[in-house]
């Protein structure tokens, strides 16, 4: 028994460690920042719930909104195959936007009078959380490129990688990358347990004093994607003297540091399609045209699919068939809505989860999904996508069982059998706990064949256009999460804020008929996605 432990930790995290480079460590670092980037959720969360008077369907329409600059990914990541030289200023730009949104906030939360003399503080966070996205997709797309240049093409002798050697690493430095990306949301959460230790019994203005430090706190991640950047520079002169000691001149050393095998050519499909989609969306975003998220999603989803069918051309037509059943599953699972932020409310209002308890919560739930990456490591590894996403489904389904149930009681039924250990809080932590290392599983495989398989001149597009198509299917998800806010109504009281008179009232009576439409949509249509793409004879990694 002590044996077969001992092999599992060997081969499931020693051997990770073991297959580390240090020339992986450069991505790394800007994925932490994204993983960081989770640090002003639960601020978030109470800021808008306690300080601006936004429904559940906008901030679900919100959301739409937000995740359209990852649709963007496809046209910068071909601008970084374009501009390889110079990806380090997209890095620093996004990094800037990063810096704005965060500095609005802290603005909009200690200076509230002062922003909203200039426009209002609903404006301001509209502004605040359309930045924030486009800092990120910028830094995500330098750093999926980045992982594929990470992989070195040749051994410590100068010779190049074998085949096996090359899918070995990118795997590996795709399963560091989800590493890097919970173990940063594993940091904030700590972060969040000890900035909000005993803040349940604080009076209000030291409440909005915590938040105003927990966003000074969020600017060091713009400034860990930069060190990220400045790592990379660094570590490229080191490869060029060592290269230059085993004897290879200096146009050798500069094309296999700096150039890709094969030169990157502007694919005008992609930048024209872009700029198409770009004016679309700011034109239609502008005038508040009746169904316009759902006219831009339709356009995203022509666009980045026609994109697809290009890039599809530059594999074999098996790897093609391989790929494309793969994003169709994928975009189905995550396509699947939420309950949106009225379960969030009702579980503040009504089961009393304060700041402090939020943020032990979610330490609990980057601890275990960090776990989970190492837990699961073979099962990603030897299972195909179909049967991680039949798994995922079916425990997903099982997992919002305990939520469902405690809006009709179950918690109280619980409490009364148990003496008051099994409460509400009790079976949040345990579903956590549960549901918490399946969260980053159908991810890996996936980003590991895309890296393996991306052409060496296209590696930064190749991603951007398979990610915009996987990272739409998010979008999909907060049209489907609207929708069911507008059919099941949830409110939570909303006063104002000069007169403190009431005018929203707390309103849960539809959340449960919500979680329950939430739960058969997520188990019904991953696996009809699976079927059909069976059915024409599509296949999955």
């Amino acid at each position: 028994m002590t044996h077969a432990l001992f092999r599992w930790f060997d081969r499931n995290i020693l051997e990770l460690s073991r297959e580390m480079r240090l020339s992986y460590l450069p991505p790394l670092m800007v994925y932490v920042a994204a993983g960081v980037s989770g640090l002003t959720g639960i601020v978030g969360t109470f800021f808008v719930k306690d300080y601006l008077g936004l429904s559940a369907a906008f901030l679900a329409a919100l959301g739409f909104w937000a995740g359209i600059p990852w649709a963007l990914k496809m046209p910068i990541g071909h601008l970084v195959d374009l501009w390889w030289r110079h990806k380090a200023g997209l890095v620093y730009l996004g990094a800037s936007l990063i810096a704005a949104s965060l500095v609005i906030m802290i603005g909009l939360i200690s200076r509230p009078d002062e922003m909203r003399a200039v426009m209002s503080a609903e404006a301001w966070f509209v502004l605040s959380t359309l930045l924030a996205p486009l800092g990120y997709v910028m830094q995500d797309a330098v750093a999926d490129a980045m992982t594929v240049e990470a992989v070195p093409r040749i051994d410590a002798e100068g010779r190049p990688q074998t085949p096996e050697a090359l899918r070995l690493m990118h795997t590996t430095m795709q399963m560091l990358g989800r590493v890097a990306i919970i173990g940063g949301t594993v940091l904030v959460s700590l972060a969040n347990v000890v900035m909000f230790q005993g803040a349940e019994t604080l009076p209000e203005a030291a409440k909005v004093a915590i938040y105003v430090r927990i966003y000074e706190l969020a600017l060091v991640i713009p400034l860990l994607s930069i060190s990220g950047v400045i790592l990379a520079s660094a570590l490229k002169r080191r490869e060029a003297r060592r290269l230059a000691a085993l004897g290879h001149g200096r146009d050798e050393i500069e094309r296999l540091i700096h150039v890709p095998e094969d030169a990157t050519s502007p694919n005008w499909w992609i930048l024209g399609g872009s700029a198409v989609f770009v004016a679309l969306t700011l034109s239609v975003g502008l005038s508040g045209v009746e169904y316009g998220q759902e006219l831009i999603f339709a356009a995203s989803f022509g666009i980045i699919g026609f994109m697809i069918m290009k890039l599809l051309r530059e594999l074999s037509p098996e790897a093609a068939r391989t790929l494309l059943g793969t994003v169709i599953v994928i975009f189905v699972f995550r396509a699947m809505p939420t309950a949106g932020a009225g379960a969030s409310w009702w579980m503040i209002d009504e089961l009393g989860f304060d700041q402090s308890f939020l943020s032990r919560l979610d330490l609990i739930t980057s601890t275990l999904t960090l776990a989970g990456l190492f837990l699961f490591r073979r099962f990603m590894a030897e299972k195909s996508i179909v049967q991680i996403v039949i798994f995922l489904t079916i425990a997903a389904t099982l997992l919002s069982a305990p939520i469902v149930g405690m809006y009709y009681g179950l918690h109280e039924w619980t409490a009364r059998l148990t003496g008051g250990i099994v409460d509400a809080r009790f079976i949040a932590i345990a579903n956590t706990a549960l549901e918490s290392p399946l969260g980053q599983v159908s991810m890996v495989p996936m980003l590991a064949w895309i890296a393996n398989s991306a052409p060496p001149h296209l590696k930064a597009t190749f991603f951007a256009v398979m990610a915009s198509f996987t990272n739409l299917a998010l979008s999909a998800a907060q049209l489907g999460t609207k929708y069911l806010n507008q059919l099941y109504i949830v409110t939570r009281e909303v006063r104002d804020a000069a007169t403190g008179a009431l005018t929203v009232a707390a309103d849960y009576s539809q959340l449960g008929t919500l979680l329950i439409a939430v739960t058969v949509i997520g188990f019904s249509l991953p696996l009809l996605a699976i079927a059909m793409t069976r059915l024409f004879g599509l296949r999955s990694v």
